[in-house]
């Protein structure tokens, strides 16, 4: 069995440098296994819209589907807090570009 070794340029927290960020202040990648990506709002739609123009420019970038485990719908009752948190369950490879990587090094 030949394995190969894949040199990834990552940022502290995991990610590829060139990874598109969500737009929005209130949206964030967070940090676990499967990473979600959070998209919150007080307008549903607003967060649903923001959540799918971000899966298409990683897309994109990554230049295949992103492996989404789950989609999480969330709420936040607390007073000054968006009530809206729409969470996309991404694989933490997809998001550190080792598609990009493995392509590459071919």
């Amino acid at each position: 069995m030949n394995e190969e070794t894949i040199q990834l340029e990552l940022d502290d927290s995991g990610l590829a440098p060139g990874l598109p960020a969500p737009s929005h202040s209130r949206d964030q990648v967070q940090d676990v296994p499967y990473r979600p990506v959070e998209f919150r709002d007080d307008d549903l739609p607003a967060a649903l819209e923001r959540c799918a123009r971000w899966l298409r420019q990683a897309q994109e970038w990554l230049g295949e589907p992103l492996d989404v485990l789950a989609i999480h719908l969330d709420y936040d009752e607390r007073q000054g807090s968006p009530y809206y948190d729409v969470k996309v369950l991404c694989n933490e490879e997809d998001l550190a570009g080792v598609p990009i990587a493995l392509r590459n090094s071919k």
